[in-house]
């Protein structure tokens, strides 16, 4: 086999291990999305709902136990924040998954030397515990984002139907059907929850809790003081839509005018670390040298950990610079 082959067949290894991380989540969270949003709602009702297999039965009682602790309900709440149709159990064993197989990566980088491999190996393994939640945060952030994107017009719309004579419970159930996701989604199960027997101001909060969006807690503290006192509530949803409006404007350009510094920040901080995982992964014996414990000058140990350290300082420090608040 020629050398150049030889060469690349450690990089198809590691593009093979991520699209396994990457298929394996998706096809869990596609398995378990299977359950709908009715469904569900049909159990907080009281409806009686019949496994369709005892494998599925199981899955909802490991679900039950491990749910139990407090870990388990954040876990849950992330989950629901991200618009996953993941369980818990589910969830916690995709993480021992991506350990595993982060850290048998790990193992590979390091296969020059005894010691590379445990402590490569055992990077990959505290890598791989926490990618999973790195996943649900971008897209709770990205869901959230779109969600706050939307806000302005959706209060707009409603504004506007509660003056042309709908009530506002009317008014959310047509923005359940013309709002563009993820907005939609959340609006319908407003009105399914208020169906099942809750109050309008509960269903109201538990929106707030699986987007905890400050624009939303404005509109929902307005339609609950509105309740109570009374007032021209399309009045002053217009306003809060204006306010909305404006501040997802603002932050637009603040996202433009620092994106040349975040992008940096991203680049310095992850670009030497994707350099060491080539070169470990082309010719390991070229950079074992770093990681060898001994009497100096072999002793270059202190180095990666070092670099470590000094990049991740650098990395929260431009992110402290770019986040400006509106």
């Amino acid at each position: 086999m020629p050398e150049s082959i030889s060469n690349l067949q450690p990089l198809i290894v590691a593009a093979v291990i991520f699209v396994v991380v990457v298929v394996v989540f998706l096809v869990f969270a596609r398995r378990a999305g299977s359950s709908s949003v009715d469904a569900r709602l049909s159990q907080i009702a009281g409806r009686d709902v019949v496994a369709s297999t005892e494998e599925t039965a199981f899955r909802e009682r490991v679900d039950q136990v491990v749910r139990k602790g407090g870990r388990g309900s954040k876990i849950a709440r992330d989950l629901a924040r991200a618009d996953l149709k993941l369980t818990v159990a589910e969830f916690i064993g995709l993480k021992i998954l991506s350990s595993l197989l982060l850290c048998g990566f790990g193992v590979f980088l390091g296969r020059a030397g005894k010691t590379g491999m445990i402590a490569v190996g055992a990077v990959g393994l505290l890598v791989g515990w926490f990618v999973p939640d790195l996943i649900v945060s971008f897209l709770q952030r990205k869901r959230i984002t779109a969600f706050n994107n939307q806000l302005g017009d959706t209060i707009g719309l409603l504004a506007n139907s509660l003056r042309s004579g709908y009530s506002l419970l009317q008014s959310m159930e047509l923005v359940s059907r013309e709002a563009p996701p993820p907005i939609s989604n959340e609006f319908r199960r407003v009105v399914q929850e208020v169906g099942l027997g809750l109050s309008t101001s509960e269903a109201l909060q538990n929106m707030y809790r699986r987007v905890p969006s400050e624009d939303l807690d404005l509109m929902v503290t307005a339609i609950n003081i509105q309740f109570e006192v009374g007032g021209n509530l399309a009045q002053i949803l217009e306003t809060i839509a204006h306010t909305i409006r404006e501040r997802v404007r603002i932050k637009g350009q603040i996202k433009t005018l620092t994106a040349q510094a975040r992008i940096s920040g991203y680049v310095i901080t992850f670009m030497p670390v994707a350099l060491a995982i080539m070169i470990s992964t082309i010719n390991p014996e070229y950079i074992a040298p770093i990681f060898t414990f001994g009497m100096p000058p072999e002793d270059w140990c202190c180095l990666p950990l070092g670099s470590a350290v000094m990049m991740f300082i650098g990395f929260l420090v431009i992110r402290k610079i770019v986040d400006i608040e509106v």
